[in-house]
């Protein structure tokens, strides 16, 4: 478990584990589908097409942001990353072609599965590196999957999100509201540190406005988890939660929204390429086969 609070992640590692087996719902959440869709309008700064890239997680990062990306590049292989047996039965559902589907003689079939070790050009993770209790670790597996002069993009959320709920709960005398998250800036630290390089990271907020109490804690339920290691440690009573919707009510309406419940989102894109390995030379030196055959190749190209 990581108990370190000064420094983000603050993630029970058990619980992120248990939240990444769960069944997803039907549907990707709307936030996660808008924020596809807004770092999906970015691609175009990148002019290198890719043969192949991979979807990291699209279930519950947007479905339809998924398509957008996928019409954009028609003739390159994807492979389509979940985990657990419902998400993966989840997302063949959604985006298998059935055989009678002329679309499914238009282009190369989705792989269902992790791509090769330098197997994909572009690799897309919408909205889910902020619910990694290890996200080095991921960020590293990553860059493991990204070919030679190949880049990554992805989005999460930010350390002002909900910081509303945050200064709710701590004037209640409640645990925290959430997990903390990561700064853009530590982000970039640790794709450098994974091998990436180039990072460009940027960042907005987007706040959302709630008819109700019950409707804001639908939306929030949808998006993730609580899994502060310090979080409220068993299950609370109905009138726990009645209190909860009256603080909200109270605490979260704002006069310029017509009384509606506002909540903000700091939403956090960053792209980077990961370059050719660095040969050391010494009296006796050792490379990766791939990274030869990768630095050959740009021989020859130069």
């Amino acid at each position: 478990m990581n108990t370190d609070t000064a420094r983000p992640p603050t993630i029970d590692t058990a619980a992120a584990e248990r939240w990444q087996r769960q069944p997803a719902a039907a549907a990707s959440p709307w936030l996660h589908e808008e924020v596809a869709r807004r770092m999906q309008e970015r691609l175009p700064w990148i002019t290198r097409k890719p043969d192949a890239w991979a979807d990291w997680g699209p279930v519950r990062g947007g479905l339809a942001g998924h398509a957008l990306v996928a019409g954009q590049f028609p003739q390159a292989r994807c492979y389509v990353v979940e985990q657990g047996a419902g998400r993966i039965a989840a997302a063949r559902r959604a985006l298998e072609r059935p055989w009678w589907s002329p679309a499914r003689w238009s282009g190369p079939a989705a792989a269902f599965a992790a791509p090769p070790d330098g197997g994909v050009q572009m690799l897309w993770s919408n909205m889910a590196l902020h619910m990694e209790a290890d996200p080095e670790a991921l960020i590293a597996r990553w860059h493991r999957a990204v070919a030679v002069d190949g880049y990554l993009m992805f989005s999460c959320l930010g350390p002002d999100t909900v910081r509303e709920l945050r200064a709710l709960y701590a004037r209640l005398g409640w645990p925290p509201a959430g997990h903390e998250f990561t700064d853009m800036h530590d982000w970039g630290d640790m794709l450098v540190h994974a091998g990436f390089a180039e990072p460009v990271m940027d960042m907005e907020r987007i706040v959302l406005t709630f008819e109700s109490p019950a409707r804001l804690l639908l939306e929030l339920r949808e998006l993730g988890r609580n899994l502060h290691p310090a979080r409220f440690a068993g299950l609370r009573g109905r009138g726990w939660k009645a209190a909860l919707e009256q603080a909200l009510a109270q605490g979260l309406a704002r006069e310029d929204e017509g009384g509606r419940l506002a909540l903000t989102f700091e939403i956090i894109y960053g792209h980077a390429f990961r370059p050719a390995a660095r040969m050391k030379v010494a009296a006796q030196s050792s490379i990766a086969l791939e990274d030869m055959r990768s630095a050959l190749r740009r021989d020859r190209r130069s």
